[in-house]
């Protein structure tokens, strides 16, 4: 497989922030990646949900250069409409949506008018990694109209990025479920009455599942503002990871 200067370095790059640490958010992970791969593929929008067979849904979003009211319709009807995701799904390696369905037959379905299309994607290619017979995540790329689809050497590029991403996600996940029990609910009454009205907002926005841009847009500041709540909400809870929030008994707001 030839590859070429640009795309050596960018891979490089890839498999850095695969490799590293990413304090137990697989999400994250996801969106670091995201925006690695619209540089190498030459892309215009990304998204990553992880699918819960239990519910029988795509969750845990994250996108790049989409609407979130146009994600929040595929979250509540598109996702069971969709007459691609599931073909892709099952094929478990890099594959691109022309091979499972012709661009003229998307082209006339209410998922591309309806969804796709608001957001300019034309052309995509997705990637599910899985672990036996759990999934992981996905990697969702696209591109507008003008740019062409994707060809061989994408998807082959893209495949091999496939181990590293599902190793990221496995041990990202695991450092997760390895979090220790929360303290007593006394405890954590205490500690969360320390956190300022600010802080307890922006820690029932992580609880919600939130990324840190997402916050910012809800609260209307910036995202180092964020990242700068979230260091004192883990300095005063005694936290290191922003997962360890789920375990914690928050009140309501307003009290």
């Amino acid at each position: 497989m030839y590859l070429t200067g640009t795309e050596q370095q960018a891979l490089r790059g890839v498999f850095t922030l695969l490799a590293q640490d990413a304090a137990g958010n697989e999400r994250d992970i996801r969106e670091s990646l995201g925006r690695a791969l619209l540089d190498l593929l030459r892309a215009d929008q990304f998204a990553s949900f992880v699918w819960d067979a239990g519910s029988r849904s795509f969750g845990g979003r994250v996108a790049i250069n989409m609407e979130p009211a146009n994600l929040d319709s595929y979250a509540q009807w598109h996702q069971h409409n969709d007459p691609i995701t599931f073909v892709l799904q099952s094929r478990r390696r890099a594959t691109r949506v022309t091979e499972v369905m012709p661009q003229r037959a998307l082209m006339r379905t209410p998922f591309f008018n309806d969804f796709l299309s608001r957001d300019g994607l034309h052309w995509g290619m997705n990637l599910h990694a899985f672990e036996g017979e759990r999934a992981l995540g996905d990697l969702r790329i696209w591109r507008r109209k003008g740019r062409g689809d994707f060809g061989d050497h994408e998807k082959a590029l893209l495949d091999l990025i496939e181990p590293a991403f599902a190793g990221a996600l496995q041990r990202a996940q695991r450092a997760a479920a390895a979090i220790a029990l929360p303290p007593p609910r006394q405890a954590q009454d205490a500690a969360w009455s320390l956190l300022s009205a600010r802080e307890q907002q922006v820690a029932r926005c992580v609880r919600e599942g939130l990324t840190d841009k997402e916050i910012a847009r809800r609260m209307e500041v910036g995202v180092p503002t964020v990242r700068t709540y979230l260091r004192r909400i883990f300095d005063k809870l005694g936290i290191e990871r922003r997962s360890a929030l789920a375990g914690w008994s928050v009140p309501p707001a307003g009290r």
